[in-house]
C-alpha cells in the first residue's frame, strides 16, 4: 500500500509538472499569437508605398549593366555677343538696294537676337520720330 501511495504521489507530481509545463506552453503560444497580431496591425497601418518598395526589393533581379561607350570630347563653342551696347552711338550705313535710308549717327536703343550670322539692333536717330532695325554689318563705331 505504501508503494501505491508513492506511485500515486509520484504520478500526481508528474501530472502537476505537466500541467505547469502545459500552462507555460499556452502562455508562450498566446504571446506568439499576440506579437503576430501586433505585427499584422503594424504592417496594415504602414503606408502602402513603403510596403510596395519592400516587396519590390525582394522580387528585384539584379543584372550586370551593359558596357558604356566613352564620352566623345566636345570642342568648346565660342559664344559671340553683341558688338555694341545700349546707349552707344554708332554710324549707320544704309544698304545700296531697296529703300535709301538716312545714313548718319544713331543711338542703340535695344539689342535684338541674331538673324543668321549678324546680330541685330534697334537704333534711333535724334532727327527721326521712329526707330530702325539694323544689322551689325551695317553699323560702325562713331
Amino acid at each position: 500500500m505504501n508503494m501505491n501511495k508513492a506511485k500515486t504521489k509520484k504520478a500526481d507530481t508528474g501530472s502537476k509538472s505537466a500541467r505547469r509545463n502545459g500552462k507555460r506552453n499556452l502562455k508562450l503560444v498566446h504571446a506568439v499569437k499576440k506579437s503576430a497580431k501586433a505585427n499584422a496591425r503594424r504592417k496594415a497601418a504602414s503606408p502602402p508605398a513603403r510596403r510596395g518598395r519592400a516587396l519590390m526589393a525582394d522580387n528585384m533581379i539584379r543584372t550586370v549593366s551593359p558596357p558604356v561607350q566613352p564620352l566623345v570630347a566636345t570642342q568648346d563653342i565660342l559664344i559671340r555677343s553683341h558688338k555694341y551696347q545700349v546707349g552707344e552711338i554708332v554710324y549707320f550705313t544704309s544698304p545700296s538696294f531697296g529703300r535709301a535710308a538716312a545714313t548718319g549717327s544713331y543711338t542703340v536703343v535695344k539689342l535684338l537676337p541674331s538673324e543668321g550670322d549678324d546680330y541685330q539692333y534697334r537704333i534711333k536717330n535724334t532727327d527721326e520720330a521712329f526707330e530702325r532695325v539694323a544689322k551689325e554689318s551695317q553699323l560702325d563705331r562713331a
